[in-house]
């Protein structure tokens, strides 16, 4: 119940007037209906793709293997 609690608080971020006025422009005429709702949009896939980056094995089984077996005939493993 604590977790539901926590989505439903919100902080304040600052960011420059500038990017602000950038980020009103494009979301006119979509389904943002305010600053807010794109950054939190935008941050969240952000977070979604570099924990999906992270998730991934920097070898599949079978290219593990292959290195294992390259460094068994270089006499690297036993």
């Amino acid at each position: 119940m604590t977790e539901q609690k926590d989505e439903n608080k919100y902080t304040t971020v600052s960011i420059p007037t500038q990017l602000a006025e950038k980020i009103k422009k494009r979301i006119q005429g979509t389904g943002f209906n305010s600053l807010s709702s794109y950054v939190t949009y935008v941050l969240r896939e952000v977070l979604s793709s570099n924990d999906d980056e992270e998730r991934k094995e920097a070898f599949s089984k079978e290219d593990e293997e292959k290195v294992k077996d390259r460094l068994r005939a270089l006499g690297y493993l036993d």
